[in-house]
């Protein structure tokens, strides 16, 4: 069996797209997932399979979760060799040491095209930092997320790839579920 990390875009925000957790862990499991563990109430699932396709994995989630609640969700795996990687790799804390509360990862369905890099212009005047590694996308917000320009809606436009954030609290927290199953 394989530990794999779902993160779920757009759920529970704002009162909209309502998913009680124990009631996502259940439709998990009714899709032959094992070990199942949410995070918050915002999407976040540690699961294990055997499974090992994970666009398979995900249009099956994707495609419960639309026919249980009538909306449709985007979503992102990972698995845990994946979730390593971001940890390990995040270079605001490698030689940095920036605020881990000031830090986030936007998660990109794939890498951005090079043509789309090529025409990549970051916002002018801010003082937010970030640094596009394949398909994650590290920030540092020093005034925090709910102020910067670099939101997923942003990502998406110049990137022209669906994106989900997580704040790099969670992002540990998932990585620690993952590897003490």
């Amino acid at each position: 069996m394989n530990t794999y990390i779902s993160l779920l875009r757009g759920i529970n925000v704002g009162g909209h797209k309502k998913i009680k957790m124990a009631e996502l862990r259940s439709l998990y499991e009714s899709l032959g997932f094992s070990d199942v563990r949410s995070y918050l109430q915002s999407g976040n699932v540690v699961f294990t399979s055997a499974e090992t396709d994970r666009s398979t994995m995900a249009h099956s989630i994707e495609t419960a979760i639309a026919d249980a609640y009538s909306f449709a969700v985007t979503l992102f795996v990972l698995d845990a060799a994946d979730l390593k990687q971001t940890f390990i790799a995040n270079p605001f804390l490698t030689g940095r040491s920036e605020d881990p509360a000031k830090l986030y990862v936007t998660f990109l369905a794939d890498s951005p095209l090079p043509e789309a890099l090529d025409n990549f212009v970051p916002p002018a005047n801010t003082s937010d930092e970030f640094y596009i590694d394949g398909d994650r996308i590290y920030l540092f917000c020093p005034n925090g997320y709910g102020r910067t320009k670099l939101s997923n809606a942003f990502f998406e436009r110049k990137l022209k790839v669906p994106a989900t954030t997580r704040n790099w609290k969670t992002v540990s927290a998932l990585y620690d579920m993952a590897i003490n199953r």
